[in-house]
């Protein structure tokens, strides 16, 4: 294996470590190399806390090796002060001159400025290795960044026969335990959780986490006629929650109702708002309408669907999918996983 590919991947793989706690920065890995050999290693484990470069500094022993070695770094240091100083100035000030760089970082507050400041200080920079899979490691950023919404995830349950619910939207249990405890790791892994009225008022759902270890997503729901009443979980305070409504409704301890226009496209204010929030991807738990809406306006990056061998034979029918190749399809207990991903968006 290409060395350069082979630090690099193992920075991506650090990366990986901070799903979840990062967010809503990118996920970041970083490498330290001296003469083949790696002799620090730091992600970015906690927003607000220190970047990936600080920790992977920081954990060299011997620093007054940092001059004669590589920094190997998944997403371009950062020139800008935010929760913390500039990433490339950290570098510098430790002697670094070597660095080799994944991905360039889209924010407007660094692109490309990062890596100017270190080429301009005589830093080697190298750009680009491993670029593909750092685009994929960090898709929901990356997609925050450039198509100015959240990185969508779409998730349903059907039957066999096609049906998401018994008939007059009366829920039911369609999915098996293995299922529902992978969809509470999916939860510990966005920043937030979307469903319709209709989920909300038939289901009454928690939109927590239960069956896996990991931060709760942010709550959004859909309620455009505030028809969800204050004795249902997800007005009870519990955790953050946003209702997008076309109402005025003042807010309560930890729920904020925004008021949408109804001259405007509902769904792209809400996408939009939720942008200005820094909300950088929502796992979509809605049901056929508000899926469907999003699949024929093409607001979607990932469709997660589990296919149950029971039947239900009449019910809410399940989203229709237009032809779509899947990326992979496996099975989770008892029911059949495919999921999807969106090439066109």
């Amino acid at each position: 294996m290409n060395t350069e590919h082979k630090h690099m991947r193992r920075a991506l793989d650090l990366a990986a470590l901070g799903t979840g706690g990062a967010r809503p920065n990118p996920i970041v890995g970083c490498v330290v190399v001296h003469e083949g050999k790696i002799i620090g290693e730091g992600w970015h484990q906690q927003y607000g806390g220190p970047h990936a470069e600080v920790n992977a500094i920081n954990s060299v022993q011997n620093k007054s090796l940092l001059p004669e070695s590589q920094v190997y770094v998944t997403l371009e240091p950062c020139s800008h002060y935010g929760k913390t100083p500039p990433c490339a100035d950290f570098l510098l000030q430790h002697g670094v001159r070597d660095v080799v760089i994944c991905n360039t970082d889209p924010n407007p507050l660094v692109a490309g400025k990062g890596i100017q400041k270190l080429i301009d200080a005589g830093c080697k920079v190298h750009i680009g290795v491993l670029e593909q899979e750092g685009l994929e490691r960090n898709r929901r950023f990356f997609t925050f960044q450039t198509k100015k919404r959240p990185y969508l995830v779409l998730k349903w349950a059907q039957s066999a026969d096609g049906f998401i619910a018994l008939p007059n939207c009366q829920p039911c249990q369609i999915s098996g335990p293995l299922a529902k405890q992978l969809v509470h790791k999916w939860r510990t892994e966005e920043q937030a959780i979307l469903v319709g009225t209709r989920t909300a008022l038939f289901d009454n759902p928690q939109l927590n986490v239960r069956h896996w270890p990991g931060p709760a997503p942010l709550r959004i729901a859909i309620d455009k006629q505030l028809q969800v009443p204050a004795s249902h979980h997800l007005l009870d305070d519990s955790h953050p929650t946003l209702v997008y409504t076309l109402q005025e409704k003042a807010p309560t301890a930890q729920t904020e109702f925004i008021s949408l226009s109804p001259d405007a496209d509902f769904l792209e204010q809400l996408l939009t708002d939720l942008y200005k929030r820094n909300v950088q991807s929502v796992l979509v738990e809605g049901g056929t309408v508000l899926l469907e809406a999003l699949l024929q306006t093409n607001h979607w990056d990932e469709i997660r669907i589990f296919k149950s061998p029971t039947l239900l034979q009449d019910g809410v029918r399940a989203p229709r999918l237009p032809y779509l190749p899947f990326v992979s399809r496996s099975t989770v207990g008892a029911d059949e996983l495919t999921i999807y991903r969106n090439r066109q968006s």
